[in-house]
């Protein structure tokens, strides 16, 4: 047995996940000198992208990048992970659907004997499903929000699978006791908990003080209304699958777009649940709490906060029913913001030429 204590992050996506590993990464020197290890790979790669790329191969995927990237990462996070002591996290929102056979690989090379925990943090579906379609706009997906709703109430998607507290649970919880077990609740919007709650609830179930990771991070996850996800659905049908597969679409639509001109824009219609979903995504919910209750897991927050709230006026925007004016509206914003990045950039061509006359002045000046 080992000094060596190992908390497995598993997501889901859009519960603060991003928040949580950039702090982290942002305070791997303080966290090391209190016994917290976060791996990496080396100086050159974040420990967001070392935990992406080993979860890729852990579940044999090959996502955003050239083939093979990311091969040879789990290998390299297990060495790491064993050669660490104290307590080690690893973290990716990409594992919570993983198959049986790959959960039991991680807790048995991660841990060989070890103290292995799982994290999982969840969110209730009335903000959770909103966020998970317009998440894979962002991503490139085409699907109309009726689309995705009907194949989520089949069980279908990554997104949904992800977010099934209990089938998820139920896989990654195989073997180990239940105190090994950790959910996190989401806390609801405008309740009395602290603005840094969410954190406060990961730091109790990694078992660390909030302090020993003071740099906060500025890094968020911001959220698009329903006319500003609907045009890149629009744009996405447009490009076509290879060009949404390059690097250049998380650039310019993704970060540029997605991230900074189109998020919070004012007067945005929000994405909500639709009206006749609620009772499903009630019983959901109860399903849920009843898994929880029942399982003797540790809760860090409350099993409240996996309810949906219905919004107190009622109103809903079908994102499938944007008027064309609200959409020109938005497309003036993209295309000038696309506009100005263009002007910004220097001509590729023109780059090719300058380089050239830098290099014959250097061959004159020798």
């Amino acid at each position: 047995m080992s000094n060596r204590r190992v908390y497995l992050h598993i997501g889901a996506p859009k519960t603060g996940t991003t928040y949580l590993q950039d702090r982290l990464a942002r305070n791997t020197r303080s966290l090391s000198s209190h016994g917290v290890t976060l791996p990496t790979r080396s100086p050159v790669v974040s420990p967001g992208l070392f935990h992406f790329r080993a979860a890729l191969d852990l579940l044999g995927q090959d996502w955003g990048g050239e083939p093979g990237h990311a091969e040879g990462s789990w290998d390299a996070l297990v060495r790491r992970v064993r050669r660490s002591s104290g307590t080690v996290i690893v973290s990716h929102e990409i594992l919570a659907p993983a198959p049986a056979e790959a959960v039991a690989r991680a807790k048995r090379e991660l841990g060989s004997g070890d103290d292995v925990h799982v994290v999982y943090s969840a969110r209730d579906l009335g903000r959770q499903l909103p966020a998970a379609w317009q998440e894979s706009i962002k991503q490139g997906r085409k699907w109309t929000y009726r689309q995705f709703l009907k194949k989520v109430r089949q069980r279908q998607p990554w997104f949904y699978r992800s977010f099934d507290l209990p089938s998820v649970l139920g896989t990654w919880s195989a073997g180990l006791p239940p105190e090994n077990v950790h959910v996190v609740t989401v806390p609801q919007r405008g309740g009395a908990t602290a603005p840094d709650a969410l954190w406060q609830r990961f730091c109790a179930a990694f078992d660390i003080d909030p302090a020993w990771a003071p740099e906060e991070s500025e890094r968020r996850n911001p959220s698009l209304g329903a006319a500003e996800t609907v045009l890149l659905r629009r744009l996405n049908k447009r490009l076509g699958r290879r060009t949404r597969r390059e690097v250049t679409y998380d650039t310019l639509v993704r970060d540029l777009l997605a991230e900074q001109e189109l998020a919070g824009r004012k007067g945005a219609a929000p994405l909500g649940l639709p009206p006749k979903m609620y009772d499903w995504a009630e019983a959901e919910a109860e399903r849920w709490i009843e898994y929880v209750e029942g399982s003797g897991v540790q809760v860090l927050g409350d099993v409240a906060d996996l309810r949906p709230q219905r919004p107190a006026d009622g109103t809903w925007v079908d994102p499938d029913k944007i008027s064309a004016r609200a959409e020109l509206a938005v497309a003036i914003d993209a295309l000038t913001a696309m506009t100005r990045e263009a002007a910004r950039r220097e001509d590729p061509d023109q780059q090719l030429v300058n380089r050239v006359r830098s290099q014959a002045r250097r061959l004159r000046d020798q």
